[in-house]
This record gives structure tokens, C-alpha cells and sequence, in this order.
């Protein structure tokens, strides 16, 4: 039987309802300040000082001065029952990957893993955003917090995803365009890139 498309109608039903679960986040950045001033406060704070050179690792950062603060490395799609492993170089060309897709079977679940550097200085308030559509509606957007970390640029952070179930049915089937961007409390975009999620009744290509 031919897999049935679902109706402009239908889609426009399925994104109100998300609309409605979509909430912004009420929050205020602190002032940006520099490494060599976050290093500078507080130097008889010792509680202060060990909560520093956890965030900072405790050594001295030296880095490529023309490289990014935020240097978003990869995206990969974590799900167990997967045949193969699904990972976005996003080092690469990112264009190329709106003309391909990952296959997900229907109904299984998943995280995204995200992985980064932060080269130089403190980053507070990273933010994950995606947002997904089909044929041109946008079904839902979710914002995740991925929180502040310290310059790190010999080794990459990791942030996961909660656990998201896959949608599944006839009329779910089809091809997910995702709009994804890693951003901060000070609203520079570290990355921005689009890719596509097809869902299948099976793990096929």
C-alpha cells in the first residue's frame, strides 16, 4: 500500500499543537567578561578559586588566535538499534547535507549528540535550537540549554539530548527538514546548518 501524505491541514494542526508547547526562556545574561578578569576575581575566595579552575581546567589556555571561541564539530545521531553510525561533519561542507538524509526507523528512539570546542575564553548560556518542518511547516522548535564551560581546545565537550521517540504511523513517514543553530546568552551564532531526518517503516536506504 502506498504511504499516504498527510493534508496541508493536517500539518497545519500538528504545528498549532506545538505552538502551544513552546515556551521562550525568561533569562538575563551576565556581563561578558574576559578569561584573564574571570582569573583576576576573587583571588582569596578559595572556594571560588577551586570552582574557577574547574571551569578553566587550571592551566593556561594557547590557541590559534584566528580560530572561533565555539568550534561545533559534529553532529551525531545516537540510537542503539541503528546498522550503522549517523554523524554530520560539521567541519565539511555544510550545504551538501540538504541534499542528502538520514534514514530512522519509525517509533525508535534517540538522542542528538552534539560536539564542541571552546577555544579561548569562558561561554555562558550555550544553546541548542532546532527546528523541524515538512513540506515548508514548521511542526515544532525546541530550544536545549547546554550550559557554560571553560576554554578547552585540546579536548571537545559533548552534550546529549533528552530521549525523544521517533514519530511513527502512515502519515508520519516522509522526509523532516532540520534547522539547527548553536548559540549563547549574547546571541552569536556559532553554527547554523539544515539537514534531513526521512522516517521509514524499517531501516532501509
Amino acid at each position: 500500500m502506498a504511504e499516504q501524505e498527510p493534508t496541508a491541514e493536517q500539518l497545519a494542526a500538528l504545528a498549532a499543537q506545538n505552538e502551544d508547547a513552546e515556551g521562550g526562556v525568561n533569562y538575563k545574561p551576565p556581563a561578558q567578561k574576559s578569561l584573564q578578569e574571570i582569573q583576576d576575581l576573587d583571588k582569596e575566595d578559595e572556594s571560588l578559586r577551586k570552582y574557577k579552575e574547574a571551569l578553566l581546567g587550571g592551566c593556561s589556555v594557547t590557541v590559534d588566535p584566528n580560530a572561533p571561541n565555539v568550534q561545533v564539530t559534529r553532529l551525531t545521531l545516537m540510537c542503539e538499534t541503528a546498522p550503522n553510525a549517523l554523524t554530520l561533519d560539521l567541519q565539511g561542507d555544510l550545504e551538501s547535507f540538504k541534499k542528502q538524509s538520514f534514514v530512522l526507523k519509525e517509533g525508535v528512539e534517540y538522542r542528538i549528540k552534539i560536539s564542541f570546542k571552546v577555544n579561548k575564553e569562558i561561554v555562558s548560556g550555550l544553546k541548542y535550537i532546532q527546528q523541524t518542518l515538512r513540506k515548508g511547516v514548521k511542526l515544532d522548535k525546541t530550544d536545549y540549554m547546554v550550559g557554560s564551560y571553560g576554554p578547552r581546545p585540546s579536548q571537545e565537550y559533548e552534550f546529549l539530548t533528552p530521549l525523544e521517540e521517533a514519530p511513527k504511523g502512515m502519515l508520519a513517514r516522509g522526509t523532516y527538514n532540520i534547522k539547527s543553530k548553536f548559540t549563547d546568552d549574547d546571541k552569536h551564532d556559532h553554527l547554523s546548518w539544515e539537514w534531513n531526518l526521512n522516517i521509514k517503516k524499517d531501516w532501509e536506504h
